[in-house]
């Protein structure tokens, strides 16, 4: 008989099983007196060649002797055995025998001895598949639990009890609602119950199993199951492993919460908002209750004083909850035994564990003490918001009621996620300064208010941007000029921040000095051309090649209008500004179709003036092209919007005004660009207030202005003013009659207060001189200047006009 095999099943059986192992009996000599078939197989011998004789003559081989000895006394005074030994076959070779022996005693008396062995392949397999059984019950850290057909638990291991905190013997025949809170024992018994069905396995699935005796505790494993069965393929139940990898989930959880961060906050550059998202994102994933207080400074936009008192405000607080003591924006009492103010003290987080055990832990009125009994807060960590080296503020994270009390790991990601939104929260901050810097340096060179002028009824909206670019260069003005007209202006400077409204206050300067000249509006714009490219050249000169610096100038558009109420025309140009629109009494509502012109900074290109004529109480309304972009960014949906709300031109200019802002701005939607706005609606000074005289250029001029004059003023009931207007039309007059050619003309506007003008066809410009005493003239012009409040000459295509004005009479204005 050959060697027997060594292969060993996946699942051997016990080879000592009955039919499957050799069996003899030997008497209390040692010799046989039984043989089974199985080892006459095994071995080679048949019964009738063993029977009778000594064991150890026949199966042990003579080098072999000693040991066998040995054993076989130890197995005498032990009264058995269990072991392997070499035996001899029939034909010689040895075979390795897993045996094992036991005394019998009969009952006639005497000792026999039962032998029972097996290949010891076969028992060393068996042997190491019943350690490893005994193992996964026993010494396994992995969890084993077996369930019948029924779904109820059939055996655990000693991992399995040792997690639960309940006796295994307590576990067995419950089904998991029993000792698993419902929500996970839904869980889990219904996948056992897919793994009992369709007898597909389940391979490291993760799941919570919380156990009902400790429900705040959190304990995630992760799950295999198998089907069993026996070799008939009836179904035993299904064995589950159990890993307990609560730690590694949480350690995954706190990386996810880290990257979630990073993209949900500091989605803006506002202080309050990033203080929202910290708190939002701290709850969604650390804790059940999260505030967040931010020095007083840091919300203003100022950058906090170290030594200075310390005021807390609170920024944020999340969930919403309305038996807190302190909302958004309210102080926060600080005293020196809680721990916030020692987290701030010392710029490290603060961990109370359980604060339960600290009675002490948050230094407060009694009233918030009931309230965060009430929430049950039992857990606390205090983090300080640093950064660039300042405090900011500190951020209190809470645990409630069943949750876990926070550990140093909780405390390590609350820390980095206060680190990284300290960086937003002094970034916003930083933002808001400039922002507020620029918005101050703006609204300091915008007209505070349009003053009631003879030409024009206007109103204004200026919007500032809200966006994270900053402040725009968006302006406007209105500016009263000679013989009761107006200018209006309005311009945008490409850019944002404060170089921008620098630039802005500087080409507004600019445009109020350009229209004291009294030039046609093509000029004014040509004009506002040079120093716009000016500027450029300046910023370009010093910027150093950094092309950043040179983008924040220059380039602007504009657009120049101005008003004449006594002859109502109106004369505009513009520098790639958006056209203006008109709305007439009859409710005709025009876009202006003036020649666009290039935008300011171009150089060289030229500039037309749009003339028009526009009746009594017409709207002009000019605008940033912030504007018409505010909504979807649809310009032709936008200026329908606005003819639409014109329409109206009657409506009061403010009701207008916001009429216009509330159609063309999103509902609750600051805008993301800047936006000017105004709205001028024309009036028409009366012909009664309005009196012309041409002149012929001879001697006796001066003496006939002298008495129209007089004449008016008298009719007028300003005979206070006779004296001063006589001297000044007759030293005009006078002048051009010394100086000029053709006819003059002598005016008198009565509005605001008393104009008066000499226009002739020369393009002299007259001028003050400091004349000598032996002098004979030179002094007309200074006299002028004394004896009035303003004074200046403008020009037109055929001549120049020298206007005055006067105060009126208090008791007739």
């Amino acid at each position: 008989m050959g060697t027997p095999s060594m292969h060993v099943s996946e699942s051997p059986e016990d080879p000592f099983a009955l039919g499957r192992g050799v069996s003899a009996v030997l008497d209390d000599q040692g010799v046989v007196v039984g043989w089974s078939a199985r080892a006459q197989e095994l071995l080679g011998y048949p019964a009738g060649e063993v029977i009778g004789r000594a064991w150890q003559d026949l199966l042990v081989d003579p080098r072999d002797l000693p040991v066998v000895r040995s054993v076989v006394v130890d197995a005498m005074k032990a009264g058995g055995w269990f072991g392997v030994l070499p035996v001899r076959h029939r034909d010689g070779h040895r075979v390795e025998m897993g045996l094992r022996a036991r005394a019998v005693t009969r009952e006639a008396g005497g000792q026999e001895w039962l032998l029972v062995g097996a290949p010891a392949a076969e028992v060393i397999a068996w042997q190491r598949d019943r350690a490893l059984l005994d193992g996964l019950y026993r010494r396994s850290p992995v969890g084993l639990v077996t369930y019948d057909p029924n779904r109820r638990v059939i055996r655990v291991n000693r991992a399995v009890e040792k997690a639960s905190g309940v006796p295994a013997e307590v576990l067995a025949g419950r089904r998991p609602r029993e000792f698993m809170v419902d929500e996970d024992a839904g869980t889990q018994d219904e996948r056992v119950r897919h793994v009992l069905e369709t007898g597909e396995p389940l391979i490291f699935t993760e799941q919570s199993a919380r156990a009902r005796h400790d429900p705040g505790r959190e304990r995630i494993v992760s799950v295999s199951a198998f089907r069993m069965e026996d070799p008939s393929g009836r179904v035993l139940g299904v064995a589950e492993t159990i890993e307990d990898v609560t730690d590694r989930h949480r350690a995954r959880r706190r990386l996810a919460l880290l990257n979630e961060a990073s993209a949900r906050i500091g989605t803006s550059l506002d202080v309050a908002q990033t203080a929202r998202e910290l708190a939002e994102v701290v709850v969604d994933g650390l804790a059940d209750y999260c505030s967040v207080d931010l020095l007083k400074p840091v919300t203003l936009g100022d950058e906090p004083v170290a030594g200075t008192a310390v005021q807390l405000l609170r920024a944020a607080f999340s969930p919403a909850e309305h038996r807190l003591p302190f909302r958004e924006g309210d102080v926060v009492p600080l005293l020196p035994e809680s721990p916030q103010a020692r987290c701030l003290a010392e710029r490290r987080p603060i961990l109370e564990g359980l604060l339960s055990l600290r009675p002490e832990w948050y230094a407060m009125d009694r009233r918030r003490i009931e309230i965060a009994l009430g929430l049950g807060v039992h857990s606390l960590i205090a983090v300080p918001l640093l950064a660039r080296g300042l405090v900011l503020g500190v951020v209190s994270l809470w645990r409630s009621r069943s949750s876990e009390p926070f550990e140093d790991d909780d405390a390590t990601v609350a820390q980095e996620l206060s680190s990284r939104a300290a960086v937003c929260i002094d970034n916003a901050r930083r933002f808001t300064q400039q922002q507020s810097a620029a918005l101050t340096l703006q609204r300091s060179l915008l007209p505070s208010a349009a003053s009631d002028l003879p030409a024009v009824e206007v109103a204004c909206r200026y919007l500032p941007a809200s966006g994270e670019p900053g402040i725009g260069g968006d302006w406007f003005d209105v500016i009263p000029l000679s013989g009761a007209r107006v200018a209006l202006v309005v311009g945008d400077m490409v850019g944002h921040g404060i170089h921008a409204a620098a630039s802005m206050g500087r080409l507004r300067a600019a445009a109020r000095t350009l229209a004291s000249l009294d030039l046609e509006p093509d000029e004014v714009v040509a004009r506002l051309d040079d120093l716009v490219s000016l500027l450029a050249a300046e910023r370009e000169a010093i910027a150093d090649g950094n092309p950043s610096a040179i983008d924040q100038v220059l380039g602007a558009t504009c657009l120049y209008a101005t008003y004449d109420p006594v002859s109502q025309r109106c004369s505009l140009a513009r520098a790639g500004h958006p056209a203006p629109v008109v709305a007439t009494p009859d409710g005709e509502v025009t876009v202006l179709d003036l020649p666009a012109g290039p935008p300011l900074g171009l150089g060289g290109l030229p500039f037309e003036t749009y003339d028009l004529h526009l009746p009594e109480g017409s709207l002009l309304a000019l605008y940033t092209n912030g504007l018409l972009e505010a909504r979807d960014g649809d310009v032709d949906a936008a200026l329908e919007n606005l003819r639409a709300c014109l329409t109206h031109a009657t409506e009061p200019l403010d009701h207008t005004c916001r009429t216009v802002v509330e159609a063309l701005l999103p509902k609750d939607h600051l805008p993301i660009d800047d936006i000017a706005l105004l709205i001028a609606r024309t009036r028409v000074l009366p012909p009664e207030d309005v009196a012309s005289w041409q002149l012929p250029l001879e001697a006796t001029a001066a003496a006939r202005a002298r008495e129209l004059a007089t004449a008016k003023l008298t009719e007028w009931g300003l005979t206070e003013l006779a004296f001063t207007t006589e001297l000044v039309a007759s030293e005009l007059v006078t002048n051009a009659y010394r100086y000029a050619a053709g006819p003059v003309t002598l005016r008198l506007i009565r509005t605001h207060c008393l104009i008066c003008e000499v226009s002739d066809t020369s393009h002299t410009s007259p001028h003050l001189r400091r004349a000598l005493s032996t002098d004979e003239g030179g002094r007309g012009l200074f006299l002028v200047a004394q004896l009035t409040e303003r004074w200046g000459t403008r020009y037109t295509h055929d001549g120049k006009t020298v206007w005055t004005e006067q105060p009126l009479p208090r008791e007739v204005r």
